[in-house]
Order: structure tokens, then sequence, then C-alpha cells
């Protein structure tokens, strides 16, 4: 239902959207977003640069709410810029610091009428569908007739809430769902034999990962987070765990990353490399807790027992705590209010920069900061602020990058695929770099 001024193409570079064009300064600090003409809004209006500038300070909203611990997250990138509207259909945003990554905010944010908005209209986007109605388990949204970019691929789409994946499942054999979500390898298994659909496989930007709890003094020595790190059996982890659905991490980023580097070499199993670097660090506690939720992800409690089992080989007993309320366990360590050694989370944001400056930048100090310092890691994230140029930009992220893996603030574990069940009827349909299934101009 709603578009962003920018989006990202398959290969993950940024792509005209809402905005025709931009310009960025050498500072990077000023750009300057010119619109396309007369991009209709559902029920009324095109947009303007004021939806814009008003949907960009509506994202710095805490009030909005945001999943998971992210409410008024963009306020601490943009509170403090200056958004201008130039004329209708120019904007430009002034950035207090360097923001050479602004765009990988951008391309989150939806663009909303703000003439809409303040007329109590719910639907107020200027995407391919808008809303026809909901209730509780079910959206259908009707294709916009004045789409910008031409007739919609479907002229209705029906979302149904389905919990249950062999539920899911049989309505695509049955015909009753053209796309389903959430899919198991082995709800892959059975999607692959039916003769009316196919199974998507795509990788992920997701990091499963546990965060070392560095605000407490326990683990400041590097040697013992690199102990635990070489302890772990992690290809054994992802057969038992994942089904063998997921791949070995080498540090803080995926292979979708802007930032990652691909020549880093993951932590091999290594038990004597273990066992000497807790005897060198002098590391004597026996006891170590991991704070793990019930979702998001789903497999953090089998996966922290079977990680206990692995840690037993070096002498570490292992405690687990679950966490029911996932809410309640984001915004406790949010608040850097938890009293654990480790907590897993899936690490999910596409920008190199967020996942850097929101969960390892020592100045910054993010919502998912948990104590890591190192001031070259800081330095060098600046830097790539200060660097318009992507191909330098990227070279200075790989750098920041080996310094993360070898300074081993979290557990690197496994970056897992995902997968849909897609009916025959609509085949062309496929994930983008965002994760989401995109429909084609068209269908067969």
């Amino acid at each position: 239902m709603y578009e962003s001024l920018v989006e990202r193409d398959e290969t993950s570079l940024y792509i005209p959207a809402l905005a025709k064009s931009w310009h960025v300064s050498d500072d990077a600090r000023t750009w300057v977003f010119r619109l396309r003409d007369e991009v209709r809004v559902h029920y009324g209006g095109v947009i303007k640069a004021k939806d814009v500038l008003g949907s960009i300070r509506r994202s710095m909203d805490p009030s909005l709410g945001g999943a998971l611990g992210t409410q008024g997250l963009y306020q601490s990138y943009l509170g403090d810029a200056e958004l201008q509207e130039l004329d209708n259909q120019t904007v430009r945003i002034v950035t207090k610091q360097p923001f050479a990554d602004l765009l990988d905010l951008l391309v989150e944010i939806p663009i909303v009428s703000m003439d809409a908005i303040s007329n109590a209209i719910e639907t107020a986007g200027s995407g391919p569908y808008r809303l026809l109605s909901r209730r509780e388990g079910e959206v259908i949204m009707e294709s916009f007739p004045d789409y910008w970019r031409g007739k919609p691929a479907a002229g209705r789409v029906q979302w149904i809430v389905e919990p249950d994946e062999t539920k899911r499942i049989q309505a695509l054999r049955d015909g009753r769902a053209d796309i389903v979500s959430g899919i198991t390898v082995a709800g892959k298994r059975t999607i692959e034999n039916l003769h009316n659909a196919s199974a998507i496989t795509y990788k992920s930007s997701v990091c499963v990962i546990f965060m070392f709890n560095l605000l407490l003094e326990r683990f400041n020595d590097t040697r013992v987070r690199q102990a635990l790190n070489f302890a772990l059996k992690k290809p054994e982890l992802i057969a038992s765990i994942k089904d063998g659905d997921a791949h070995e991490l080498n540090g803080p980023l995926t292979p979708l990353h802007f930032g990652y580097d691909p020549l880093t070499p993951a932590y091999p199993y290594d038990l004597k490399k273990a066992r000497e670097l807790l005897s060198d660090a002098g590391f004597s506690g026996a006891h170590i807790v991991l704070d793990v939720p019930i979702i998001h992800p789903d497999e953090a409690p089998r996966l922290a027992r079977e990680m206990a089992k692995q840690y037993q080989e070096i002498g570490i007993q292992t405690e687990v705590k679950e966490f029911s309320d996932r809410e309640a366990y984001a915004q406790t360590v949010r608040n850097k209010g938890w009293t654990g050694d480790l907590c897993c989370f899936d690490s999910s944001p596409l920008s190199t920069y967020r996942v850097l400056r929101e969960k390892l930048h020592s100045a910054v100090r993010g919502p998912w900061w948990q104590g890591y310092t190192n001031q070259n890691v800081d330095t060098l994230v600046d830097q790539a602020q200060t660097t318009v140029d992507p191909s330098r930009r990227q070279a200075i992220y790989r750098h920041a990058y080996r310094i993360i893996r070898d300074d081993a603030p979290w557990l690197f574990l496994y970056n897992p695929n995902l997968h849909w069940g897609i009916s025959n009827a609509v085949k062309r349909c496929k994930p983008g770099m965002d994760g989401l299934i995109h429909l084609p101009a068209s269908f067969p």
C-alpha cells in the first residue's frame, strides 16, 4: 500500500521509486531529492514534498510504536536534521553529521499523504494496492487503478493469518492460497512434491547470534569471548536445530549486507584452542547464563540447550533462561537492564550502518549496544559516513568487519534461509532483497 523514496534492486543497489533522482554533497551532509510528477494517492491527491517531510517526521515519533523495541529509532538518526521543502516536488535533507548511508533509512520509510492522515483516511499511500477491508485474521486489498507504474498484477489480494504450517500448505495444495510464507525445510519438501506449486528458497539478512553482556566485567577479556566461539560446533547446531537450513556466520553480517567481507574466516570448532584461551585468560567462571526468547528466533530455547551440551566439553555449565514475552525481552535488553551473560537475538536490518551503529558503536551506545568498545571500529564506522564513494565505503566497512570478528562481542552462529510456497498460477512472483515476495507487473 505504501512506497518509499528509493528502493533496492536485485543486486542491492538503490534505484528510484517515488524520488526520480537525487544528489548528495561531497561532505555527505546535504541530500536533495526530486519527486516524480503526479504520483496519485489512494482516494485523492498526489504525493508532494510536504508528504515526504511529514512522513520522515512521522517515522521518528515514538508514540506510533514499533515492533520489538524499535519505536522512535529513527529519531537518533534524523532528529537534528534540517528537513526542507524547496518546492512541491523537491526535498532537501541536511544532516548535522555526514550521513553517506542515508538511503539505508529512507528505503524503509513509507511515504504517506499528510492530507489523508489529517482527514482520518485509513490508507494514505501511493502503492499498487489499497485497503478494501480488514477483520481479525484477514486483510483484503484491491488494485489501485491510478498506480503510476501501471496496472497491478492482481485485481485483489487477500491476506489470511494461518499460524499452522500444515494448514497453510494444505491451502496451497487445494488452490485456496497462491503464496504461503514461513515455510520450514520439512514444509519445503512437501511443497516440492505438489503438482500445482513450487518452493522458493532465498537467503535472508538475518543473523542468529548471542550478544555478550559486556556491561558486566566478566567477559571483557577478548580471549574468553573467542574461546566460546571456538568451542561451538556450528555445523552440528545448524544440522540439528535448522535441519541444515542455514549458513555459518563469519562475523556480524550476512552475504546480503553491503559491508560483509567474504574473505573473513568463520570461527572453526577448535576445542584445544578454546581451552588454551580460557586458561591464558584465567577464566574461572564455570557457569554462564544464556537469556533466550521463545520466539524470534523461534528455535532459541532448543539452540541454547544444544549449546549448553557443547560447552560442557570445556568445563562450562550453562543455565538457560527463557522469556515468554518477546516485547518485554527486547525492551529489557534495549534498556540495558538484563543480567544474564549472553542474550539471543535475530539481528535483521539489511543496512550495514544500522547494524554497526545500533549494536556495536561505543560512542553512540545505540539501543542494542551491550558494552562493546573498540575505538578503531567507532572511527571506521564514522569514516564510512563521510565517504560518498560506495567502493571506498565498502572497504572501510570490511576493515571494521574483520576487527569485530576478531574481538568477538557476539557468538556468531548462523544465517537462516527463507522459504515460500508459490502456486503455478503466480509462479513469476519472487523474493526481493528485502526478503519479501514481490508481485510481477502481470501474471501469465
